[in-house]
């Protein structure tokens, strides 16, 4: 059975930090993208950070410099560490795994991308409120 499961989310001011984590079970983890998406309300959720198993990582221009993904392949598990946050990053996060596009122009033979179509199992999802 599959299971990614979310944790670290809270309240915090403008400008603060929080570190979300994924715990992941049911699959083979070092075979997968993973990436933390977010959905803020009324909106459509977007790509926030990913990583393939190799430590390779790519990062949504609203978040470069602030926020930094890894993830311990020993211990199937994904962090995010969020720093400077603000209002706007504000949203229900969620981690993802997914087996990335095909394409012998990154590592391993497949590029982990943003896009949510890339992404096959889903975590429930942690809140993050950021006060101004």
């Amino acid at each position: 059975q599959v299971q990614l499961v979310e944790s670290g989310g809270g309240s915090v001011q403008a400008g603060g930090s929080l570190t979300l984590s994924c715990v992941v079970s049911g699959f083979t983890y070092t075979k997968y993208c993973m990436d933390w998406f977010r959905q803020a309300p009324g909106k459509e959720r977007e790509g926030v950070a990913a990583i393939d198993s190799n430590g390779l990582t790519n990062y949504a221009d609203a978040v470069k410099g602030r926020f930094t993904i890894s993830r311990d392949n020993a211990r199937n598990t994904l962090e995010l560490q969020m720093d400077l946050l603000k209002p706007e990053d504000t949203a229900i996060y969620y981690c993802a795994a997914g087996r990335g596009l095909p394409s012998q122009l990154c590592s391993g033979g497949y590029c982990c991308r943003l896009s949510t179509s890339d992404y096959t199992y889903w975590g429930q999802g942690t809140q993050v409120t950021v006060s101004s």
